[in-house]
C-alpha cells in the first residue's frame, strides 16, 4: 500500500554535535525532507509533544538522557508508539545495537553516516510509517478495536476504541497490557487456536481474541464488545408466557406454530412476539431468536 499524502517526508534529527548536525540537516534538506532539529534528549521529546515528524533520527550516544533512554520514552507514549526511530552510532559493538533494537529502534546507520544510504532508508522508513497511519487512521474512523503486541506483551498500537474498552475492563497498567490480559497472552502463546479471554463488567461482556501474527514476533488482538445476552434477557422482565413464546420463536416456529404448541389465538400469539421486539430492542425475529440462543448456549 503507498500512501497518497503529498507532503514532503519530515524527520526529526537529534545530535548534540553542532557540525554533524549541520551536515545532516542539509544533506537530508537537499533530498527534499522537511528536517526539524534538536540537539538533546529533553528538546526532542519537547518537539515531538508538539509535532510528529514521518521518522525520527537519533544519536545514541548524547550527554544527559541518551538516545536509548529517548527512544524508550518515545515508545512508551501511547500516541508515539509506532513512530519510526533510527539510531546514528559511531559505536559497532552488537550490545550497543541490540541496545538499539530493544529500546524500540527499527533501524541504525554508523558515523560517518553515509548520505545517500541514510536517505534510501529514512525514505523507506518514512513511506512504511505514512501507510501504517493510514491503516491505523481507517480502524479508528471504522471504530475497530485492535490491539497490536509483541511476544513479550508490549503494547505495540491500539485503536481508540481498543484503549478505551482496556481501560474500562481491567486495571490500568503503566506499560504492556494489563497483568490478566499478559498471563491469557503468554498461556496461549502456542496454541494454534487460542480460546477468547471473556472479562464482564455489568452487563457488558468484553471478548478478547487472537486474530492472528502480523509480524515477527507481533500479534493482533481483536476486541469485541456488547451486552450480555443472559443480562439482556433479565431486563427485558420478560412475563413467563412471553418467555415461553420467545423459546419456541429462537426454534425457528412460526407465530400458528407458536399458537398452536401453546393454546393461544394467532392474534395472541403476535401480541407477544411485538412485546417481545420491544422489551429486547430488536426488529427482526431472526435477531431475537439469535439473542436467545447465544444466551441458551452461555447458560
Amino acid at each position: 500500500m503507498q500512501p497518497t499524502d503529498p507532503r514532503p517526508q519530515s524527520v526529526l534529527v537529534v545530535d548534540d554535535v553542532p557540525e554533524s548536525l549541520a551536515f545532516l540537516t542539509d544533506a537530508l534538506d537537499a533530498a527534499g525532507f522537511t528536517v526539524l532539529v534538536a540537539t538533546d534528549g529533553s528538546q526532542a521529546l519537547e518537539r515531538l509533544a508538539r509535532i510528529e515528524p514521518d521518522v525520527v533520527l537519533l544519536d545514541a550516544c548524547m550527554p544527559g538522557m541518551d538516545g536509548f533512554e529517548v527512544c524508550r520514552r518515545i515508545k512508551a507514549d501511547a500516541s508515539l508508539s509506532a513512530l519510526p526511530v533510527v539510531f546514528m552510532t559511531g559505536l559497532t559493538e552488537v550490545d550497543h545495537i541490540v541496545a538499539g533494537f530493544q529500546a524500540g529502534g527499527v533501524d541504525y546507520v554508523t558515523k560517518p553516516v553515509q548520505p545517500q544510504e541514510l536517505i534510501a532508508r529514512l525514505r523507506s522508513h518514512s513511506r512504511n510509517a505514512r501507510a501504517l497511519k493510514q491503516v491505523r487512521e481507517a480502524l479508528d474512523v471504522g471504530g475497530y478495536a485492535v490491539v497490536v503486541v509483541d511476544d513479550a506483551g508490549g503494547v505495540l498500537w491500539r485503536s481508540r476504541l481498543a484503549e478505551e474498552w482496556l481501560g474500562r475492563f481491567f486495571e490500568p497498567a503503566p506499560t504492556g497490557l494489563p497483568d490478566t490480559l499478559a498471563q491469557w497472552l503468554a498461556e496461549s502463546r502456542d496454541a494454534p487456536e487460542p480460546a477468547p479471554l471473556f472479562a464482564q463488567l455489568g452487563s457488558e461482556r468484553l471478548t478478547v481474541s487472537v486474530a492472528g501474527r502480523v509480524g515477527l514476533g507481533e500479534r493482533l488482538l481483536l476486541l469485541d464488545c456488547r451486552a450480555d445476552d443472559n443480562a439482556r434477557l433479565t431486563r427485558a422482565a420478560l412475563t413467563p408466557r412471553e418467555t415461553e413464546v420467545l423459546y419456541w420463536l429462537a426454534r425457528g416456529k412460526t407465530n400458528r406454530d407458536i399458537a398452536d404448541i401453546c393454546g393461544m389465538k394467532l392474534r395472541t400469539a403476535t401480541k407477544h412476539v411485538e412485546h417481545i421486539f420491544e422489551k429486547l430492542g430488536v426488529e427482526t425475529r431472526a435477531a431475537a431468536a439469535a439473542l436467545a440462543a447465544r444466551a441458551l448456549t452461555e447458560a
